[in-house]
């Protein structure tokens, strides 16, 4: 009896949890759990899908590529050159005074260490996003020896740096890795 009374006591006082707090605790508790719920799919629809994902990286067998021979490969529906330079081609790139380029980039830069002779670059110019000719066989490959953009004429020497025409930078050198002496990871 002396229980029940310091617990009406302590009701009365405000020191105990009454039943009225628990009910806003449990409405404020439910209604989170409901804010969530109606949330996440908002959040989780922004996530990539799987055909894009599936895009996010690519690998490519190079072991067929001989020097002075350049491959076109898709990476996130761009395209991609990949070229195997000659020791000749790596010395007119070296050769040139990076201080007087547009975009000034040595070929170290734009090469995997230990790989200078692979050279792996978008093959999309960049004044307007055309692509290139000179990684095929047979096509125009400019004055420098590299690419030649037929869109605004454009050139582009062996290591893939502006050297003429109306494009403000370099051909982008996308993220890539080696996994062996014989594939390139891209992405």
């Amino acid at each position: 009896m002396a229980e029940q009374a310091s617990i009406a006591e302590a009701t009365m006082t405000g020191d105990g949890v009454r039943r009225r707090d628990f009910i806003n605790i449990a409405a404020v508790s439910f209604a989170g759990v409901g804010g969530l719920a109606a949330i996440y799919p908002l959040i989780s629809q922004m996530a990539p899908s799987a055909d894009v994902l599936a895009e996010s990286s690519t690998e490519i067998d190079i072991s067929a590529i001989s020097p002075g021979q350049a491959i076109k490969a898709v990476w996130r529906k761009q395209p991609v050159f990949i070229r195997n330079l000659t020791p000749v081609e790596i010395a007119a790139a070296e050769k040139v005074d990076v201080a007087s380029l547009r975009d000034p980039q040595t070929l170290e830069q734009r090469t995997t260490a230990g790989k200078t002779n692979w050279l792996i670059t978008m093959g999309v110019c960049t004044h307007l996003g055309c692509v290139p000719l000179g990684a095929g066989e047979g096509e125009v490959k400019g004055e420098f020896g590299g690419y030649f953009c037929p869109c605004h004429g454009s050139v582009y020497d062996t290591a893939a740096r502006i050297r003429k025409g109306p494009a403000p930078k370099n051909l982008e050198v996308p993220p890539h890795e080696f996994s062996s002496d014989t594939v390139v990871k891209i992405g």
